[in-house]
């Protein structure tokens, strides 16, 4: 047995629950026992839970400033500064990204670390008493959709990944489950979780006092979402898949509590004062204003030198910067343009301005109240245009594309194609046309990525991306990429583990 445990398999043994639960290697009885000891009432099980909800929030997961992995690999934000870091964060958008980065292993052990703590949770839930067996079967359903959600982001980074839906007590256990298992697996225990967390009894829609908290409505755009991804990457069974996919994500659509998209206005899904009552927003990370260690810093960190839109804190740094070739996408006239990115004069250029938080209670240090939004309705609506453009239904797809263009007070899809040269020579096939509406309406979100890998094929993306001009692109070299860049490489420190086990993606060797 090898006494060099890897950044996975150590996490996998984490049973760090946040709070005011002590961290630690369970390596030994005494440690495994004092872990359950620890699990003794409804209390304790609810505060392990928020401790899983808690390590969403960092940058190295899925927290709002997971942006290394998602907006600067795609074609929408470029980290340009080659130098910092040792030049580490430039290779995730230079394609240039190699297995020891040290960034990678962040993100890799990131992800895992709400798995193994949701793991240890579930092992022990069914010991402790609970006011009523419901609290205790929504708690359940909760951890196995936290789990579902951070194998999703695992399965469509990574490729095949180490598949470990137990608590993991022994270094023999461990080194079972250090093993890449087929995607196709891990999309079915997804399913699996997701499923479970259906029939959990959660609240359709979480009250404005647990906003973040996992809903009925988060299950079925999560479960839809993953259908789709499935039917649209994997070989087998993609008409079953996009069945599915519509099933749920039409389920969710209809759990909303609006009649129109355009009931809701764009600029109130970012509005601070309105986040625990939007009704478009699914599932979010809740952050505290005015609170220096549980801010967001989004308005802050985006805001550049002599602006204010949206922060009260002054910034001297560049903001948030955005690709020409995004600044390109954004239609004249439509409102997400205005709202979502700024010219500067300070910069000579644009900045994102679309996560603004103004208000007295954020200071002038830019402590903000803005919150994460995972999932919303406008993100749903697309994936249901899409998943109808995939079965080949053009007329249902387009009825949904424009939902989001009526709230952007942009023409519909029909009069663009008839009307507008450059829409139609830029999109010139529906598929083109919905993917360019997720990328307005959802800029710096992080979703790109996860589009560009669900809409194109391996070789697909790297035509997709030869074809932009490397002068909207910044110095991130498109010449780089190559099919090997549709996965992340597994970091180095996994592979060295166990190299026929941990066996690496195509390209990185």
């Amino acid at each position: 047995m090898r006494t060099t445990i890897s950044k996975i398999s150590a996490l996998l043994l984490l049973v760090a629950l946040g709070g005011c639960k002590k961290s630690f290697i369970a390596e030994s009885n005494p440690n495994a026992v004092a872990v359950d000891l620890g699990y003794k009432t409804e209390a304790d099980v609810t505060a392990g839970v928020y401790g899983v909800y808690q390590s969403l929030r960092s940058s190295n997961c899925v927290g709002e400033g997971a942006q290394t992995w998602t907006d600067d690999r795609s074609d929408d934000v470029n980290t340009t500064d080659n130098q910092s870091n040792n030049g580490e964060p430039f290779q995730f958008t230079a394609f240039s990204l190699v297995s020891s980065n040290t960034y990678l292993k962040s993100h890799w052990t990131a992800l895992y670390t709400p798995i193994g703590r949701a793991n240890l949770i579930l092992s022990l839930i069914d010991g402790v008493s609970f006011a009523t067996e419901a609290n205790k079967t929504m708690m359940k359903g909760e951890l196995k959709f936290l789990r579902a959600y951070m194998y999703f982001n695992l399965v469509r980074e990574f490729g095949d990944v180490p598949l470990v839906a137990e608590r993991v007590t022994s270094p023999d256990q461990l080194s079972k489950l250090t093993v890449r298992v087929k995607r196709e697996d891990v999309y079915a225990k997804i399913v699996a979780d997701l499923k479970d967390a259906l029939t959990s009894g959660l609240p359709v829609i979480q009250s404005a006092a647990n906003k973040g908290r996992v809903s009925m409505q988060a299950v079925n755009a999560l479960l839809g979402q993953v259908y789709l991804t499935m039917g649209a990457t994997l070989d087998g069974s993609k008409a079953d898949n996009l069945n599915n996919a519509k099933t749920y994500l039409l389920a969710a659509y209809g759990q909303k509590t609006f009649t129109n998209l355009s009931d809701v206005a764009y600029a109130d899904v970012f509005d601070v004062n309105k986040k625990t009552t939007n009704p478009e927003i699914i599932w979010q990370i809740s952050y505290k204003q005015g609170d220096q260690t549980y801010c967001s810093s989004l308005a802050k960190n985006n805001q550049p030198k002599g602006e204010t839109i949206n922060s009260l804190f002054k910034s001297q740094g560049t903001g948030g910067l955005l690709t020409l070739d995004l600044l390109k996408e954004f239609e004249t006239g439509d409102l997400r343009t205005t709202f979502s990115v700024k010219f500067a004069a300070a910069n000579n250029g644009y900045f994102i301005s679309k996560f603004r938080d103004t208000n007295a209670g954020a200071t002038d240090q830019g402590y903000g109240g803005n919150d994460w939004i995972l999932i919303r309705y406008a993100d749903i609506i697309l994936n249901i245009a899409e998943c109808y453009m995939l079965q080949g239904d053009n007329t249902n797809a387009i009825l949904y594309l424009n939902m989001v263009r009526a709230r952007a007070q942009r023409p519909d899809y029909a009069t663009m194609m008839a009307t507008d040269n450059n829409y139609a020579t830029r999109y010139p096939t529906l598929k083109l046309a919905i993917l360019h509406e997720r990328r307005v309406e959802l800029a710096f979100e992080h979703h790109r990525w996860h589009d560009l890998i669900r809409f194109f094929n391996p070789t697909d993306l790297v035509t997709y991306f030869k074809a932009k001009s490397q002068a909207d692109y910044d110095n991130s070299p498109l010449s780089n990429i190559s099919t090997k860049d549709y996965y992340f490489p597994i970091p180095l420190s996994e592979v060295t583990l166990d190299p026929v086990k941990m066996y690496q993606n195509p390209g990185y060797n």
